[in-house]
């Protein structure tokens, strides 16, 4: 990478407090649900939402990601469809008190990586579903999940994110998309921009920078929007098309943020990737049909 490396450079403490403030909301809100309750996502009960998220004897991600930061060797990707399918199956039938357990366990992995790990570790590269990207950035991506499978648990009775932690997924979202931005040699900036306040980054031949940016600035391209929404249109929950439509979703400086456009061609599964695409579209043929419904702030 460069010099700059995004949230690491916040430090382990912000990271703690992010990525572990989501891991006990979202294990307060699993405990207080019936897991075998349907959820949103197609075949998928809460049940299935808990256990990919959970560390098991046969899936420890958090495990399997120090060990590539530690070797620094050569890795394909994993394909989150295949990993989710396998942990999903083995542990179908697991009772509830063992899901929460596995959510747990996880969540201390967390902790305990973030309390004994050498520092050293925060900026080596790890093989994540996205690429090599720094393990400390892979950690605060957890975030950004749990996030997302908040939002996914409010279809089984959850109560919804807290704006904290909402915030995080999306601090969490823009340093993963800042790092593959550096990797790929782009030299840009975005900001995802919210009623409450939002987060940007600016990447360059020095690495990237992360910054926290307060409510109502929108400063050269952006995606401007409801925190849960700008995280639902991220994670391809929801078709970010009709919500710019209705004005719900605001883009600014499309042209902007089409020179992250390579990202998406490198890492087509990539968190905001639906959004990138969706820049593409509008500009694409007779300047784009939804043109008009953007704003140029």
């Amino acid at each position: 990478m460069g010099r700059h490396q995004g949230m690491a450079d916040a430090g382990r403490d912000e990271i703690s407090r992010r990525a572990l403030g989501a891991w006990d909301g979202f294990i307060a809100q699993a405990e207080t649900l019936d897991l075998t309750r349907s959820s949103r996502l197609p075949g998928w009960r809460a049940h299935e939402i808990c256990v990919h998220l959970g560390c098991w004897e046969d899936h420890q991600a958090l495990r399997d990601l120090v060990t590539s930061a530690r070797t620094s060797g050569p890795g394909t990707p994993p394909d989150p469809d295949v990993v989710n399918a396998r942990v999903t199956a083995a542990h179908r039938t697991a009772s509830r008190e063992e899901v929460l357990d596995a959510l747990r366990r996880n969540r201390e992995a967390t902790a305990r990586y973030l309390a004994q790990e050498p520092v050293e570790l925060d900026t080596a590269p790890a093989v994540s579903v996205v690429g090599r990207i720094p393990l400390l950035s892979v950690v605060l991506g957890q975030a950004y999940e749990l996030a997302v499978h908040w939002l996914d648990l409010e279809s089984c009775g959850a109560e919804p994110p807290s704006a904290e932690v909402l915030q995080s997924g999306l601090a969490a979202l823009t340093d993963v998309t800042g790092a593959l931005a550096a990797d790929t040699g782009i030299t840009g900036r975005v900001t995802l921009a919210t009623p409450d306040g939002g987060w940007g980054f600016t990447s360059d031949g020095e690495g990237w920078q992360v910054r926290q940016v307060p409510a109502g600035t929108i400063d050269g391209p952006a995606v401007e929007g409801a925190a849960d929404l700008l995280l639902e249109a991220a994670s391809g929950r929801i078709n970010p098309v009709p919500a710019v439509a209705r004005r719900k979703l605001k883009v600014h400086d499309v042209g902007g943020l089409l020179q992250l456009a390579p990202i998406v061609q490198k890492v087509p599964g990539i968190p905001g990737g639906p959004i990138l695409q969706l820049a593409a579209r509008t500009m694409g043929g007779a300047g784009g049909v939804l043109g008009r419904f953007f704003g140029r702030g």
